[in-house]
């Protein structure tokens, strides 16, 4: 990746998903890949910060979502 500004990689480093388990990481990694592809397309700037916080944000829902589905199966 090219030189990025610090707010776009500080941001774009929170949808790494190889630490979660495998149920996790199934729901994480489409995130992973839209981030990156975003970042490849798009400049820098405060709209793409903002617009990679709420697509953070709704990766966080999934995963939690994901963890409300594991927990109802018991």
């Amino acid at each position: 990746m090219t030189e990025r500004h610090p707010s776009t990689t500080h941001v774009l480093r929170y949808f790494a998903y190889d630490h979660l388990p495998p149920h996790l990481a199934e729901v994480s990694a489409p995130f992973h890949g839209l981030a990156h592809e975003l970042v490849a397309g798009l400049p820098d700037g405060p709209e793409l910060t903002a617009g990679l916080r709420k697509l953070l944000e709704a990766k966080d829902c999934m995963v939690r979502a994901a963890l409300d589905k594991a927990a109802e199966k018991g």
